[in-house]
């Protein structure tokens, strides 16, 4: 698809304005039906999820995108390069050429580099090779609702904000379960029991859609089908129900913890005698001046 919106991409400077261009972002993803926010998840079939979507689908893809494409991808597509404290973890991985090759250089809009507080900082433009490069910093959008201990997904955040944009379209979610797989972790930086319950709010409200989710409650239902329960009873049973089920789960990480003793002190003694990476060495070498 030809648009005005690569141009734009080009024009982009390699620093960015320090507020959202609201109408700058509208118009570059005008022109499209469907967004698909695709997740790095065992739970995404790429070949099935495009086959659903017309040519008027925009897909989105985060950081390390070789979890889910096995080759080029050919549809319109967007790719969200995250940030650390020392800028794009694609760019300071060494990763962005490796990425990059999963992407048909016809159909393939560039890239979104994403910060989220203070201690997130960009990555030049041309620190990710010759594709065009968005910048955008979402820093003042959850800084007065997120919970200030942790820090929102790229995922998430992305959703949030696109669903928000009121583009017109519908922004679908693929992968997003926020379950662990056997390949990939859940990181515990992020609030994600907030995340869902924010996402779920906005799919029941038809603000997103969200593949292989049922958008009605079956909690919320229990009080039609029994009048005589009130919906506080069964709030209130059913958080009885899973505090129970908590403390159940908390005795078996605590009999899990001390059968895996050994291997905790194993696993502690190599970090000590493991050589600092690049990353820990630069970090040791900011602290110090």
């Amino acid at each position: 698809m030809s648009r005005s919106g690569a141009s734009d991409l080009e024009t982009m400077n390699a620093t960015p304005p320090v507020e959202i261009n609201t109408e700058d972002w509208r118009s570059f993803f005008l022109g499209y039906s469907d967004i698909v926010l695709v997740a790095n998840s065992d739970e995404v079939d790429i070949d099935e999820l495009a086959s659903r979507f017309p040519e008027t689908t925009l897909f989105i893809f985060f950081n390390k995108v070789y979890k889910v494409l096995s080759k080029p991808f050919t549809r319109n597509a967007l790719l969200v390069s995250r940030s650390g404290a020392l800028g794009a973890n694609l760019v300071k991985s060494g990763k962005v050429s490796k990425v990059l090759q999963y992407f048909d250089k016809s159909s393939f809009l560039g890239i979104i580099n994403l910060t989220i507080g203070d201690s997130e900082k960009f990555s030049p433009a041309s620190a990710f090779g010759d594709v065009k490069v968005r910048h955008l910093d979402l820093t003042d959008v959850f800084a007065p609702f997120y919970p200030t201990a942790s820090l929102p997904t790229t995922g998430f955040a992305l959703c949030f904000w696109l669903a928000n944009l009121q583009l017109g379209v519908t922004v679908t979610l693929a992968g997003f379960s926020s379950k662990r797989s056997e390949r990939y972790q859940v990181l515990d930086v992020h609030d994600w029991t907030f995340e869902q319950v924010v996402l779920r709010l906005m799919y029941r409200r038809g603000k997103i859609d969200i593949i292989g989710r049922e958008r009605t409650n079956s909690y919320a239902e229990l009080s039609a089908h029994f009048p005589e329960y009130s919906p506080a009873e069964i709030a209130f049973t059913a958080n009885e129900v899973l505090a129970e089920r908590l403390v159940n789960l908390s005795s078996f990480v605590d009999k899990l913890m001390h059968v895996t003793r050994f291997l905790r002190f194993v696993e502690r003694t190599y970090k000590r005698l493991k050589p600092k990476t690049r990353k820990e060495r630069r970090w040791e070498a900011m602290e110090q001046k």
